[in-house]
C-alpha cells in the first residue's frame, strides 16, 4: 500500500491504531482530532485518502464531504461512525463517500478498503438535493454485519429505476426500508403510495393508483398475500408503465419463489417485481443489535413525552436473550410498555420478566404448498448471503464453508436417528465408515450411543 492518508477522529486510540496499521502497510499518515485541521490539509493538497469520523468536536465529517469534493475531486473519503443507523450510511452515500464503516470496525477490513480506495479514482460527485429529514426516526439501527450490508445495498439501489423486492419476517421493518429508499432518493419530493388489494379493485383502481403516484414510488405491501385476480391487475398495470412512471417496490413475508413453484403466485409478476432483492434480517440473526435498538426505543419514548427510563444491566441482558418472534415491532411495543409500567427510573430484570412473560407466541412461518424444497431454501439462503455483502464478494473459501454448514446437521441428525451407531449411519448416508469417522472428527460432532427404534 502506498500513499498519504489523512485520519480525522477525536478518539485518540483509534487515531493511534490507524496510524500504526497504515504506517506498517507503507503509508504516510497525518492524524488529527480536528475537522478544521483536516480541511486545512485538504486545501493544501495533502493526502491521497481521507478516513474521517462523523461526529467531531468542531463539526460533522459527512457535512465536509461536498467541500472536500469541491477542493479535491479525486480524493476518496472513507467515513467511520459510531452512529450506526441507516440514515448515516445513506447520508454518507449521498455525499459521495468512497465507503462507510460502522464502529467498532474490523481493522483488516478497513485496511483492504483503504488499499482499494488508494487505487480507484473517485467518481465525480452529484449535487445533493435537500429533502425532508424523515430517516432520523426510522428504527433501522444496527452495527452487525447483516445490517451494515443491508445499508450498503439500500444506498446502492436507491437512485436506480430497478424494481425492489423486500422480504423478511413480520415486524422486521420491510415497509420502513421501502420508505427509506424513497425518502433518500431523487424521487423524495414525489408521492409515496402504499397499495393493497383494495386499492386495485374496480375499473379505475390501477389508473387511480398511477395518478396518485405521479412518478414517485409505489409499494405493493405483502404482495405474496394478494389473490390471483389482484396479481393479474398488477401485471397489467406494470405493463403500462413508461420511463417516466413511478418506481415499483414490494414487500413479502412469504417466499415468493416457493409460492410460484406451488402455482400460488404468478411467474410473470415475480420476475417483474424482483429486479433487486433485499432481505431484512430477523432479530435472531442480529442479536448484538438488540440492546442498541432497546436503548433507541427508550429515547424515542422519552422524546414522545414518556418518562426517562434506562435498563439495568441484568434487565438489558434479559432483553438481549429473548427470541423476539415479532422482531423489531414486538421489541418496540415491549419497550414502550416498560416505560409506562415501570415505577423507577431504572427498569429492572423483574419488570422485564413480567412483560416478556405476556408476549405472544411466534407467528408460524409460511411455506409454499406442502413445504419448501430443500434446494429452494438453500438458494434463498445463499441469495440473501450474497445480497447482504452489498455488492462485495464474500471472503474466499465459500464452497467449503457452505458444505460444512450442510454436512454438520445432516450427519448429526443421521447419527441421532440411528442411535449413534456409526455403521448404520454410514450405510444410511451411503458413505464409507472411515469417511464418517473423519467427518465426525473434523466437524467436532458429539456421538452418543443409545438404543434407537428406527
Amino acid at each position: 500500500m502506498d500513499g498519504t492518508v489523512l485520519v480525522a477522529d477525536d478518539d485518540r486510540t483509534i487515531r493511534t491504531v490507524l496510524t500504526q496499521a497504515l504506517t506498517r502497510a507503507g503509508c504516510k499518515v497525518h492524524a488529527t482530532s480536528s475537522l478544521v485541521t483536516l480541511m486545512r490539509w485538504v486545501e493544501e493538497g495533502k493526502g491521497d485518502l481521507v478516513i474521517s469520523d462523523v461526529v467531531m468536536p468542531d463539526g460533522n465529517g459527512i457535512e465536509q464531504l461536498p467541500r472536500i469534493a469541491q477542493l479535491r475531486p479525486g480524493l476518496p473519503v472513507i467515513v467511520i461512525s459510531a452512529q450506526n443507523t441507516i440514515t448515516t450510511a445513506i447520508q454518507a452515500a449521498e455525499a459521495d463517500a468512497y465507503d462507510y464503516l460502522p464502529k467498532p470496525f474490523d481493522l483488516p477490513d478497513l485496511m483492504k478498503r483503504a488499499a482499494r480506495a488508494l487505487e480507484v479514482k473517485r467518481r465525480a460527485p452529484a449535487p445533493r438535493q435537500d429533502g425532508a429529514d424523515t430517516g432520523s426516526d426510522l428504527p433501522l439501527v444496527g452495527r452487525t454485519p447483516a445490517m451494515q450490508g443491508l445499508y450498503r445495498l439500500v444506498a446502492r439501489v436507491m437512485n436506480t429505476a430497478l424494481p425492489v423486492l423486500i422480504t423478511g419476517e413480520s415486524g422486521t421493518g420491510k415497509s420502513l426500508i421501502a420508505r427509506a429508499i424513497h425518502d433518500f432518493s431523487d424521487r423524495r419530493s414525489l408521492p409515496f403510495v402504499v397499495v393493497g388489494a383494495a386499492e386495485l379493485q374496480g375499473m379505475d383502481g390501477p389508473s387511480s393508483v398511477l395518478a396518485r403516484a405521479r412518478g414517485g414510488s409505489i409499494l405493493f405491501d405483502e404482495v405474496g398475500d394478494m389473490p390471483a385476480d389482484t396479481q393479474a391487475r398488477i401485471v397489467r398495470m406494470l405493463d403500462l408503465l413508461t420511463d417516466q412512471g413511478p418506481r415499483v417496490m414490494s414487500t413479502s413475508r412469504a417466499d415468493l419463489a416457493g409460492l410460484m413453484e406451488a402455482g400460488e403466485f404468478r411467474e410473470d409478476l415475480f420476475y417483474r417485481l424482483g429486479g433487486v432483492s433485499i432481505t431484512v434480517p430477523s432479530l435472531r440473526e442480529r442479536v448484538d443489535d438488540i440492546p442498541l435498538l432497546a436503548e433507541h426505543f427508550l429515547l424515542r419514548a422519552e422524546r414522545d413525552g414518556g418518562a426517562a427510563r434506562r435498563f439495568s444491566p441484568s434487565a438489558l441482558e434479559l432483553v438481549r436473550a429473548y427470541s423476539w418472534p415479532g422482531n423489531v415491532r414486538q421489541l418496540e411495543n415491549a419497550v414502550r410498555r416498560l416505560v409506562v409500567t415501570s415505577s423507577e427510573d431504572q427498569i429492572g430484570r423483574a419488570e422485564v420478566e413480567t412483560v416478556l412473560g405476556n408476549q405472544p407466541a411466534m407467528e408460524p412461518l409460511r411455506a409454499a404448498g406442502d413445504g419448501e424444497k430443500l434446494s429452494a431454501s438453500v438458494a434463498r439462503h445463499l441469495r440473501r448471503y450474497f445480497d447482504l455483502h452489498g455488492g462485495v464478494l464474500p471472503p474466499p473459501g465459500l464452497y467449503q464453508r457452505i458444505l460444512r454448514e450442510v454436512e454438520a446437521p445432516l450427519i448429526e441428525i443421521a447419527l441421532d436417528s440411528t442411535g449413534g451407531n456409526q455403521a448404520k449411519c454410514a450405510d444410511l448416508l451411503g458413505i464409507n465408515r472411515n469417511t464418517l469417522r473423519k467427518k465426525v472428527s473434523e466437524l467436532d460432532i458429539r456421538v452418543t450411543r443409545r438404543r434407537k427404534l428406527m
